[in-house]
């Protein structure tokens, strides 16, 4: 059962990542297989900042990106998801989730503060 932190997503980006906590203080995300390796980093800046507060929020409301989590990031991602779907590679972070959901092994979500 998602937490009483998850939002109710719409079908447009934006509105969504209006819901989401704040991303002020963080550095990055590292996302981390389960042999402990860092598979991807989604730093706090310009053109990756709605990625980094998706995936925030899915740390707090989930503790981990497994299936249950990326569906509902699919979710929060809304138009972005279908065009990921239409254009893959295009959007590595939401690609991320499709994977998940098809199967692809569960990351650990670990938040990295800015110094």
């Amino acid at each position: 059962m998602p937490s009483t932190l998850t939002i109710q997503p719409t079908q447009v980006f934006k509105d969504n990542l209006a819901q989401l906590p704040a991303i002020d203080g963080i550095e990055r995300i590292d996302l981390i297989d389960g042999q402990g390796a860092v598979v991807a980093s989604i730093e706090n800046k310009p053109g990756k900042q709605g990625s980094l507060a998706v995936y925030h929020y899915l740390k707090q409301a989930f503790g981990t990106l497994d299936t249950r989590a990326a569906e509902h990031g699919l979710a929060v991602f809304a138009e972005h998801t279908a065009d990921a779907r239409n254009r893959p590679g295009a959007h590595p972070n939401v690609d991320r989730l499709l994977a998940i959901v098809a199967g692809a092994e569960a990351l650990r979500i670990d938040v990295i503060p800015a110094a």
